[in-house]
């Protein structure tokens, strides 16, 4: 198999990251939201549920079934999420919009129990944005892009710390990404933000 390139022209004659090459789906969310900064409790529930569910397959499937991940996990609201007992997890197991995986969706229910802790220690928020790098530069290609970072395995040990699940250092590094905290836009690419 031929390797990616790390820029592709869209159909729009924009310039892109080779990945977001192929579907209209990829196209949108590199345009929109990855590497946008994330913030607030719910919205970065959200972000590390999806990439834990990522893990294992292609991030389209993902982003193809977001809105039955939404609806299945209240709209990624911890405090329903956290009231979820054995039959809730038995009627996400037979909903067929979502990836149906027993540990997963297990770590969805542990970590919204986590989100709750954390907020007489200052919220999610303030725990994923306290792991920005001190210093980042954009890959010039692809294979610059790393798999993992010392700050993404510190962010995966502190979450761990406070009682998530399913949050392993290159899950987290992904994550790091899709919510802005580092800019892997390639150089060249139309949407990254630092040189």
């Amino acid at each position: 198999m031929a390797e990616r390139p790390s820029l592709v022209i869209g159909p729009d004659g924009m310039t892109r990251c080779g990945w977001a090459d192929g579907s209209d789906d990829y196209r949108a969310y590199h345009d929109a939201e990855w590497g946008v900064p994330v913030r607030g409790e719910r919205a970065l529930y959200e972000r590390i549920t999806l990439e834990a569910f990522q893990s294992g397959l292609a991030w389209i499937t993902i982003l193809r079934k977001r809105p039955a991940f939404r609806a299945a996990f209240a709209d990624f609201d911890a405090e329903v999420v956290a009231a979820y007992g054995p039959a809730d997890v038995a009627r996400l197991m037979q909903d067929t919009g979502i990836v149906r995986n027993r540990r997963k969706i297990d770590a969805a229910v542990t970590n919204a129990h986590a989100v709750l802790r954390l907020r007489d220690a200052g919220g999610l928020d303030a725990l994923i944005w306290s792991h920005v790098p001190a210093t980042h530069r954009r890959p010039a290609d692809l294979s610059e892009t790393p798999a993992q970072t010392p700050e993404s395995v510190a962010l995966a040990k502190a979450l761990k710390k406070a009682g998530f699940a399913h949050v392993g250092p290159t899950t987290m590094y992904a994550a790091m990404q899709a919510c802005g905290l580092v800019d892997d836009h390639v150089a060249g690419c139309f949407r990254g933000t630092a040189p």
